[in-house]
C-alpha cells in the first residue's frame, strides 16, 4: 500500500517515527510518498525519493536524461496492481488526530473489509496529543494549511487516471482493429465489450471526520481545480463540518455516481468536538438529522442501527457487524450504487439502514 503525505519526513528515523506533526518544512504543499508492507511481524515501511532512479526511469521507458517524479511509479504500480487483482481504488482522507500508524492501521482495515485498494493521503494532524480544544483548533489549522496538497493529490491522480485509460484503450482498439478488420459493427461491439471487462475498476474517496473539512476547504478556496471528472463515489463519513449551508460547498463536489454523507445521531465524537470549538461551532454535518438540502448528495442515516451506538468510525470494528451497515460500505466504497436497498423518508430527504 502506498502513502502520500505533506507532513515533514525526517531522515534516519525507523518506521513511523520517520513521520513528524508538522507540515514538510519546504511548505504544507509539498508531497512525499511512502510505501507500507504489511507482514505477520508488523510493519515495514519504506520512504521514497522524490525524484526515481536511472533505473526506474528505463523501466517506465522515460528519458533518462530528465527528471521524472516518484508518483508516476506509484501510479503505474497501483494501477497494474488493480488490474491484476481486479479491485477498486480508494483514496481515503483521515480525520482529526491521526498518527501516521493510525492511518496505516485504518487504511489496512479498509482493504481487508471492503476488497479495495487503498491509497492514504496524510495531512499533519496532531497525532497521540491530548484531544482538548487546542489540539483541534491547532489540526482545523493544519486542515487549512493542506488544501494545496490534497489538490495537488487530486490532480496528479486526475492526470495519471487519464493517461492510463488513453493507454488501455489505443491497445483495445490495436486488438479491435487486428480483429476485425472489415468489419465494423463486430469491431465496435468488441471493443465495447473489451473496455468494460479491462478496464472495469472504480475510483472513490473517502473522507472521514475532520477530513471532510478539508475537503470543504478546498472547495471553497481558488485552488480547487477539480472541475473533471475523477471519481465514481465521493463518501463523506462523519463529516466534521457545519450542517449550515453546506449545500453551498457541497454540491460542488464531481462524481459519476453517487455522493453519500452518512449520520450518526449518536455521534459521539461530533458531539465532543461541537463543544471543543466554542460557542460559534455549530451543529455537524455527521451527526444532525436535519436541513439536508443539498439535491446531489444521497444521505444515509445510521442512528440507531444495531452495534452502531455511539461509534464515530462506523465503518469498521463491532459495527460492521450489522450486515447491512456493511453491505452498504462494501458498495460505496467500491464505487457502486448503495442505496437502493435503504428505506427513505421523503420528509427528511434521508435513507436509513435498516437495524
Amino acid at each position: 500500500m502506498y502513502l502520500v503525505t505533506n507532513r515533514e519526513v525526517r531522515g534516519g528515523k525507523p518506521g513511523f517515527d520517520a513521520f513528524g506533526e508538522k507540515p514538510n518544512p519546504k511548505g504544507p504543499h509539498e508531497l512525499r510518498f511512502a510505501e507500507v508492507l504489511k507482514s505477520e511481524s508488523g510493519y515495514h515501511i519504506n520512504i521514497l525519493d522524490d525524484t526515481l532512479s536511472r533505473v526506474e526511469k528505463i523501466a517506465l521507458d522515460l528519458p533518462v536524461s530528465k527528471s521524472a517524479y516518484r508518483s508516476k511509479l506509484v501510479a503505474r504500480n497501483t494501477f497494474d496492481k488493480i488490474r491484476r487483482e481486479k479491485t477498486n481504488l480508494l483514496l481515503f482522507v483521515h480525520g482529526f488526530n491521526n498518527n501516521v500508524k493510525a492511518v496505516v492501521d485504518r487504511a489496512f482495515g479498509l482493504q481487508q473489509q471492503f476488497g479495495v485498494e487503498v491509497l492514504a493521503f496524510s495531512w499533519p494532524a496532531n497525532g497521540g496529543g491530548a484531544s482538548g480544544t487546542l489540539d483541534y483548533k491547532s489540526d482545523k489549522k493544519d486542515a487549512r494549511a493542506s488544501i494545496g496538497a490534497l489538490d495537488r493529490v487530486l490532480d496528479k491522480m486526475r492526470q495519471y487516471l487519464h493517461v492510463l485509460r488513453q493507454e488501455e484503450l489505443e491497445r483495445i482498439r490495436s486488438e479491435a482493429n487486428d480483429r476485425y478488420p472489415k468489419n465494423a459493427e463486430t469491431r465496435d461491439e468488441f471493443l465495447a465489450r473489451a473496455i468494460q471487462e479491462d478496464c472495469p475498476f472504480r475510483v472513490t474517496l473517502m473522507l472521514h471526520s475532520m477530513g471532510n473539512y478539508l475537503l470543504k476547504q478546498l472547495l471553497k478556496s481558488t485552488l480547487y481545480s477539480a472541475d473533471e471528472l475523477l471519481f465514481d463515489n465521493v463518501v463523506m463519513v462523519a463529516a466534521d463540518t457545519n450542517n449550515k449551508d453546506h449545500r453551498e460547498w457541497i454540491d460542488r463536489i464531481e462524481f459519476r455516481n453517487r455522493l453519500y454523507v452518512t449520520i450518526n445521531e449518536n455521534d459521539s465524537a461530533l458531539r465532543f468536538s461541537r463543544i471543543k470549538g466554542g460557542s460559534e461551532q455549530r451543529a455537524r454535518l455527521g451527526h444532525f438529522p436535519y436541513e439536508l438540502y443539498s439535491r446531489r448528495a444521497v444521505y444515509v442515516d445510521v442512528t440507531g442501527a444495531s452495534n452502531v451506538e455511539d461509534s464515530h468510525a462506523y465503518f469498521e470494528g463491532d459495527s460492521l457487524k450489522n450486515d447491512n451497515l456493511k453491505k452498504f460500505f462494501i458498495k460505496a466504497l467500491n464505487g457502486k450504487v448503495a442505496d437502493d436497498d435503504l428505506d427513505y423518508d421523503a420528509s427528511r430527504n434521508l435513507h436509513s439502514v435498516s437495524p
